[in-house]
Protein backbone atom coordinates (compact mmCIF):
# COMPACT_ATOMS: atom_id res chain seq x y z
CA UNK A 1 0.00 0.00 0.00
CA UNK A 2 1.45 3.36 -1.06
CA UNK A 3 1.67 6.29 1.26
CA UNK A 4 -0.53 9.28 0.45
CA UNK A 5 2.51 11.34 -0.58
CA UNK A 6 3.48 8.73 -3.17
CA UNK A 7 -0.08 8.60 -4.46
CA UNK A 8 -0.26 12.38 -4.75
CA UNK A 9 3.12 12.61 -6.47
CA UNK A 10 2.12 9.94 -8.97
CA UNK A 11 -1.22 11.63 -9.62
CA UNK A 12 0.36 15.04 -10.17
CA UNK A 13 3.16 13.62 -12.29
CA UNK A 14 0.88 11.60 -14.58
CA UNK A 15 -2.45 13.46 -14.57
CA UNK A 16 -1.68 17.12 -13.84
CA UNK A 17 -2.37 18.28 -17.41
CA UNK A 18 -5.66 16.36 -17.50
CA UNK A 19 -6.72 17.85 -14.15
CA UNK A 20 -5.79 21.38 -15.28
CA UNK A 21 -7.72 20.85 -18.53
CA UNK A 22 -10.73 19.62 -16.60
CA UNK A 23 -10.58 22.60 -14.23
CA UNK A 24 -10.25 24.96 -17.20
CA UNK A 25 -13.35 23.46 -18.79
CA UNK A 26 -15.22 23.94 -15.51
CA UNK A 27 -14.26 27.58 -14.91
CA UNK A 28 -12.98 28.94 -18.25
CA UNK A 29 -9.99 30.75 -16.71
CA UNK A 30 -6.48 29.24 -16.74
CA UNK A 31 -5.33 30.99 -13.55
CA UNK A 32 -8.48 30.02 -11.67
CA UNK A 33 -8.09 26.47 -13.02
CA UNK A 34 -4.67 26.21 -11.37
CA UNK A 35 -6.14 27.47 -8.09
CA UNK A 36 -8.99 24.97 -8.31
CA UNK A 37 -6.59 22.07 -8.88
CA UNK A 38 -4.41 23.14 -5.95
CA UNK A 39 -7.45 23.50 -3.66
CA UNK A 40 -8.77 20.13 -4.81
CA UNK A 41 -5.45 18.42 -4.12
CA UNK A 42 -5.38 19.91 -0.62
CA UNK A 43 -8.98 18.83 0.00
CA UNK A 44 -8.33 15.32 -1.28
CA UNK A 45 -5.07 14.65 0.50
CA UNK A 46 -5.66 16.56 3.74
CA UNK A 47 -7.64 13.61 5.10
CA UNK A 48 -6.21 10.11 5.26
CA UNK A 49 -8.09 7.65 3.07
CA UNK A 50 -7.38 3.93 3.27
CA UNK A 51 -6.47 2.19 0.02
CA UNK A 52 -6.34 5.37 -2.04
CA UNK A 53 -4.89 4.70 -5.47
CA UNK A 54 -4.03 7.37 -8.03
CA UNK A 55 -7.08 6.35 -10.08
CA UNK A 56 -9.42 6.78 -7.11
CA UNK A 57 -7.63 9.97 -6.08
CA UNK A 58 -8.19 11.46 -9.52
CA UNK A 59 -11.92 10.94 -9.12
CA UNK A 60 -11.82 12.62 -5.71
CA UNK A 61 -9.81 15.53 -7.10
CA UNK A 62 -12.17 16.02 -10.06
CA UNK A 63 -15.15 16.04 -7.71
CA UNK A 64 -13.37 18.52 -5.41
CA UNK A 65 -12.65 20.79 -8.42
CA UNK A 66 -16.32 20.86 -9.34
CA UNK A 67 -17.45 21.39 -5.76
CA UNK A 68 -14.94 24.20 -5.20
CA UNK A 69 -16.07 25.98 -8.35
CA UNK A 70 -19.77 25.67 -7.46
CA UNK A 71 -19.06 26.99 -3.96
CA UNK A 72 -17.11 29.92 -5.41
CA UNK A 73 -19.92 30.67 -7.89
CA UNK A 74 -22.53 30.66 -5.13
CA UNK A 75 -20.43 32.97 -2.96
CA UNK A 76 -20.05 35.40 -5.87
CA UNK A 77 -23.79 35.33 -6.56
CA UNK A 78 -24.61 36.11 -2.92
CA UNK A 79 -22.02 38.88 -2.83
CA UNK A 80 -23.43 40.48 -5.99
CA UNK A 81 -26.86 40.64 -4.34
CA UNK A 82 -25.58 42.67 -1.36
CA UNK A 83 -22.55 44.38 -2.89
CA UNK A 84 -24.50 47.56 -3.59
CA UNK A 85 -24.81 48.08 0.16
CA UNK A 86 -21.08 48.78 0.27
CA UNK A 87 -20.55 50.60 -3.02
CA UNK A 88 -23.10 53.02 -4.33
CA UNK A 89 -23.17 55.44 -7.24
CA UNK A 90 -24.51 58.14 -4.92
CA UNK A 91 -21.51 57.83 -2.61
CA UNK A 92 -18.39 59.78 -3.42
CA UNK A 93 -15.62 57.62 -4.88
CA UNK A 94 -13.15 58.66 -2.17
CA UNK A 95 -12.30 56.44 0.80
CA UNK A 96 -14.39 58.53 3.19
CA UNK A 97 -17.51 57.76 1.19
CA UNK A 98 -16.81 54.04 1.37
CA UNK A 99 -16.30 54.28 5.11
CA UNK A 100 -19.63 56.10 5.48
CA UNK A 101 -21.43 53.40 3.44
CA UNK A 102 -19.92 50.67 5.59
CA UNK A 103 -20.89 52.67 8.65
CA UNK A 104 -24.51 52.87 7.41
CA UNK A 105 -24.62 49.09 7.07
CA UNK A 106 -23.08 48.62 10.52
CA UNK A 107 -25.58 51.09 12.02
CA UNK A 108 -28.49 49.31 10.31
CA UNK A 109 -27.26 45.91 11.52
CA UNK A 110 -26.98 47.28 15.06
CA UNK A 111 -30.72 48.01 15.07
CA UNK A 112 -31.57 44.34 14.48
CA UNK A 113 -32.37 42.00 17.37
CA UNK A 114 -29.34 39.80 18.24
CA UNK A 115 -30.56 36.53 16.68
CA UNK A 116 -31.81 38.26 13.54
CA UNK A 117 -28.49 40.11 13.22
CA UNK A 118 -26.58 36.86 13.75
CA UNK A 119 -28.55 35.13 10.98
CA UNK A 120 -28.06 38.02 8.53
CA UNK A 121 -24.32 38.23 9.23
CA UNK A 122 -23.82 34.46 8.99
CA UNK A 123 -25.77 34.29 5.72
CA UNK A 124 -24.51 37.32 3.81
CA UNK A 125 -21.09 37.97 5.31
CA UNK A 126 -19.93 34.44 6.20
CA UNK A 127 -21.73 32.78 3.24
CA UNK A 128 -23.32 30.05 5.35
CA UNK A 129 -26.39 28.21 4.11
CA UNK A 130 -29.65 28.12 6.05
CA UNK A 131 -28.97 24.59 7.39
CA UNK A 132 -25.46 25.63 8.47
CA UNK A 133 -26.83 28.70 10.26
CA UNK A 134 -29.47 26.58 11.99
CA UNK A 135 -26.80 24.15 13.23
CA UNK A 136 -24.48 26.97 14.30
CA UNK A 137 -27.17 28.78 16.31
CA UNK A 138 -29.03 25.67 17.43
CA UNK A 139 -32.38 26.78 15.99
CA UNK A 140 -34.76 25.39 13.36
CA UNK A 141 -34.24 26.13 9.65
CA UNK A 142 -37.69 27.72 9.45
CA UNK A 143 -36.72 30.09 12.24
CA UNK A 144 -33.55 31.04 10.37
CA UNK A 145 -35.60 31.79 7.24
CA UNK A 146 -38.01 33.92 9.26
CA UNK A 147 -35.14 35.83 10.89
CA UNK A 148 -33.53 36.41 7.49
CA UNK A 149 -36.80 37.68 6.06
CA UNK A 150 -37.43 39.95 9.04
CA UNK A 151 -33.85 41.21 9.04
CA UNK A 152 -33.81 42.01 5.34
CA UNK A 153 -37.12 43.83 5.71
CA UNK A 154 -35.72 45.97 8.52
CA UNK A 155 -32.50 46.60 6.58
CA UNK A 156 -34.53 47.74 3.57
CA UNK A 157 -36.33 50.24 5.75
CA UNK A 158 -33.01 51.60 6.99
CA UNK A 159 -30.93 51.40 3.79
CA UNK A 160 -33.40 51.43 0.93
CA UNK A 161 -34.34 48.60 -1.43
CA UNK A 162 -32.06 45.57 -1.40
CA UNK A 163 -31.50 43.89 -4.76
CA UNK A 164 -33.09 40.40 -4.42
CA UNK A 165 -31.14 39.13 -1.42
CA UNK A 166 -32.56 35.60 -1.74
CA UNK A 167 -33.95 34.52 1.62
CA UNK A 168 -34.89 30.97 0.63
CA UNK A 169 -31.58 29.59 1.80
CA UNK A 170 -30.16 28.12 -1.37
CA UNK A 171 -29.95 29.08 -5.00
CA UNK A 172 -33.35 27.93 -6.18
CA UNK A 173 -34.96 27.83 -9.59
CA UNK A 174 -38.73 27.87 -10.00
CA UNK A 175 -40.16 26.16 -13.03
CA UNK A 176 -43.79 26.73 -14.02
CA UNK A 177 -45.20 23.82 -15.93
CA UNK A 178 -48.37 23.95 -18.02
CA UNK A 179 -50.09 21.89 -15.29
CA UNK A 180 -49.48 24.58 -12.67
CA UNK A 181 -51.53 26.99 -14.81
CA UNK A 182 -54.62 24.77 -14.87
CA UNK A 183 -56.26 22.82 -17.61
CA UNK A 184 -57.35 25.85 -19.59
CA UNK A 185 -53.88 27.39 -19.53
CA UNK A 186 -55.18 30.33 -17.51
Amino acid sequence: MARWQDTMEQLVRTRERALLSYAYLVCGDPVQAQDLVQDALVRTFSRERKGLTSVKAEGYVRRAITTSYVDLYRRRQRWQRVQHLFQSEAIAPDRMGQVEAGSDVADALATLPPRVRACVVLRYFDDLTVPQIARTLGIAEGTVKRYLSDGLGQLELALGPLEDAGVAGEDEVRVDSPRSQGRNGS
